[in-house]
């Protein structure tokens, strides 16, 4: 079977290149649905990483947030027509205490090629039943982001101390928004106070107890944990921000990605007696959590749906051009790819 691959060769250059699909081994053969731009495409597809990095990972098919169509499963564990969402993360080995998100293995559409293909190999093991509940698509197409604000929420759930009255979350962009209504879903007794830029966008929190501009925040807020869903080169002031306001002993959960180093008050860290965590990626028990929620929670899907933004039909290399370009003027929301092809 012959498939199409549509792999970034250079920033803003994509090209189709055909390859063979063997239905062998326990790989099943999946037909993309839905598709979703994260920012990580985005820094591909700009250019905005070093060269060494695009040196090293292009040529490469973008794009790691999916729903797609079974084609073709033989464990039988799927039936064709079921819909699914593939789970990026490729674990190279089995390890009892460290998660599958942070082994050694291979990420889609960073270490290998991504969905943007007409056809999708990928493991039995490694793919997730969508529940015929979920009926939004478009929300589906990106569970893959709601499964990494699952696994932040998961690690503070594990490692934050037991005082739990008010959580913040810094950041009022899509992981803000996301993480902060994963919090909230699996965790409504908890107030939720929210810090942004943006006054717009702050005001989508709707379930928030409380929003803040980060330049004018009341005397005297507190916080027992926080979020840090910023990123770039804003997560510098953020993080500083957090351990200003954060009570002692409290957890600060980075998930925002930077490409240059940031300053941190570590005084103030060895003064309060903060823990520092990172959190990345996701795993699959994460997506299995995501697809959870948006299967019994009506609120919660109805949150995901504000953010679903340009829906562009694609059937041609021009359309994803489009697509991206859509997507990078957009500053809240999910340029959703509805596969054509």
């Amino acid at each position: 079977m012959i498939n199409a691959v549509y792999r970034l060769v250079a920033p803003r250059m994509i090209e189709v290149t055909y390859k063979e699909l063997e239905l062998t081994g326990e790989n099943m053969i999946l037909r993309p649905v839905k598709m979703s731009v994260c920012k990580a495409d985005q820094r591909y597809y700009q250019g905005a990483r070093s060269q060494a990095v695009l040196k090293q990972k292009l040529p490469m098919a973008l794009i790691h947030e999916c729903v797609a169509r079974v084609v073709y499963d033989p464990s039988g564990s799927f039936r064709p027509g079921d819909m699914v969402i593939p789970v990026p993360t490729l674990p190279a080995d089995e390890d009892e205490v460290i998660g599958e998100n942070y082994r050694p293995g291979v990420f889609l559409s960073s270490g290998a090629d991504g969905f943007l293909q007409d056809l999708i190999s990928h493991p039995v093991d490694r793919t997730v039943l969508l529940p015929g509940s979920v009926t939004n698509l478009n929300v589906a197409s990106f569970t893959e982001l709601v499964s990494v604000g699952v696994q932040a929420v998961r690690r503070y759930e594990r490692i934050a101390h037991s005082r739990r009255e008010r959580v913040g979350i810094w950041g009022d962009g899509n992981v803000g928004f996301i993480t902060a209504l994963v919090f909230h879903s699996l965790h409504p007794e908890t107030k939720l106070y929210v810090f942004g830029t943006v006054e717009e966008k702050l005001a989508y929190f709707s379930f928030a107890e409380k929003t803040f501009h980060v330049d004018h925040v009341e005397p005297g807020v507190r916080v027992d944990h926080a979020f840090e869903c910023v990123g770039g080169a804003g997560s510098e002031s953020a993080i500083n921000q957090m351990i200003d306001l954060v009570e002692p002993e409290g957890l600060l959960m980075l998930m925002g990605v930077s490409e240059n180093f940031v300053r941190v008050n570590t005084r103030m860290v060895l003064e309060k007696g903060l823990r520092l965590a990172g959190s990345s990626r996701s795993s699959r028990a994460d997506f299995e959590t995501a697809v959870g929620l948006m299967a019994k929670d009506r609120n919660f899907i109805d949150g995901l749906d504000k953010l679903v933004g340009d829906v562009v039909s694609v059937s041609s290399i021009p359309d994803i051009h489009r697509a991206f370009d859509l997507d990078f003027h957009r500053s809240l929301g999910k340029t959703v790819i509805n596969w054509v092809k």
